[in-house]
């Protein structure tokens, strides 16, 4: 293996073409694409055409390709059987998100990978976002004291459309809260660490589509520590700030925009000293806050170098599978709690 991890995609429409590609294999020093492979062949002629890579007619064609890597990043109720055929030709796999449909499929992806000896990597890109690492240095810095509570949303204005597999939750596992929902857990748990328990509702407020359009979760941390996260497929692009707030007994931290498919947001926080007492009028300064704005780090460059990197190291990558088999099981957890209307504790799902 040369110093530069051979890439193929499968599913080389969607957030392949639009971000993965071009911001992420493309310009990476550790990655070069060699084939992709979409069951829409015209579009599949443009991509190849256009990323100076061989158009393959099969998934086979791009495992026999000369690869070393694959990305998947096809329709949900496809990565079972791309992963297992990935693996059992011996290449490794970065999968976005989730990477099954439920948790058994997850399992049998991880089993299959550890037996042919491969990588298997989850999509969850957001955890590379520089002012996100930076907002996890001062908590882990101690800055914002004991951690209290946090918020993570993530919505969009998604119609109904068809053939859009994220609509239909035997294609894509769920709708808003396994699509976008899935990154604010993952963040969240990254500030404050395992989630104990989910209470979670959904519901379809506006689109009738058959998957949720909407959900909102009420999250308990093995710290004490409470969180939300709101995302919805029915609120206009513009008018969803895709806020972040994270808190605690000595501060806090407020952004704006970090969470989603940019370099950076908008991000401050709000600090106290040792000095802080008890004030019965409760008064608060405006504008006084640390501004939080790192040089930015494209976040799918940032993900297909750690998965490249592990590999030519021969090393468990940061954006490993238990990460994607965790985050399957706390959605899980979320859509039995709504369905059965009651609190879900995680650490029975740890179990499966």
């Amino acid at each position: 293996m040369g110093k530069k991890i051979k890439w193929g995609v499968i599913g080389s429409g969607g957030i392949a073409r639009r971000r993965t590609i071009p911001e992420g294999i493309i310009p990476s020093d550790n990655a070069e694409l060699i084939s992709v492979y979409s069951r829409t062949p015209e579009n599949n002629d443009e991509v190849a055409k256009e990323f100076n890579a061989r158009a393959a007619g099969t998934l086979q064609e791009v495992l026999d390709s000369g690869v070393d890597a694959v990305y998947v990043a096809s329709p949900v109720d496809r990565h079972l059987e791309q992963v297992i055929a990935c693996a059992k030709a011996k290449k490794h796999i970065f999968c976005e998100k989730p990477l099954g449909l439920n948790v058994q499929e997850v399992e049998k992806m991880i089993r299959v990978c550890k037996e042919e000896g491969v990588l298997l990597g989850t999509g969850l890109m957001m955890r590379f976002l520089a002012q996100h690492q930076a907002a996890l240095q001062l908590i882990q810095e101690g800055k914002l004291g004991k951690l209290v509570y946090g918020r993570a949303q993530l919505s969009c204005w998604y119609p109904p459309m068809e053939g859009a597999w994220r609509q239909d939750p035997a294609a894509g596992g769920g709708g808003s809260l396994v699509d976008m929902g899935s990154h604010c857990i993952d963040l969240l748990e990254m500030f404050f660490g395992r989630i104990k328990s989910v209470s979670c509702f959904i519901n379809n407020i506006v689109h009738d589509y058959k998957s949720e359009d909407g959900a909102v979760i009420s999250i308990k941390f093995e710290s004490g520590a409470l969180a939300t996260v709101d995302t919805f497929f029915c609120i206009p692009d513009n008018s969803s700030k895709n806020v972040l707030e994270l808190y605690g007994s000595r501060g806090s931290i407020h952004a704006k925009g970090t969470i989603g498919q940019g370099d950076a947001g908008e991000m401050v926080a709000y600090l106290e000293d040792d000095s802080a007492e008890y004030d019965a009028q409760q008064a608060r300064e405006i504008g006084k806050g640390l501004t939080i704005n790192p040089t930015p780090v494209n976040t799918y460059l940032a993900e297909i170098d750690e998965f490249s990197k592990a590999i030519l190291e021969n090393r468990m990558p940061a954006n490993n599978h238990f990460t994607g088999l965790h985050n399957q099981i706390v959605l899980s957890a979320c859509y039995e709690s709504a369905k059965t209307n009651r609190v879900v504790e995680i650490n029975q799902h740890m179990q499966v």
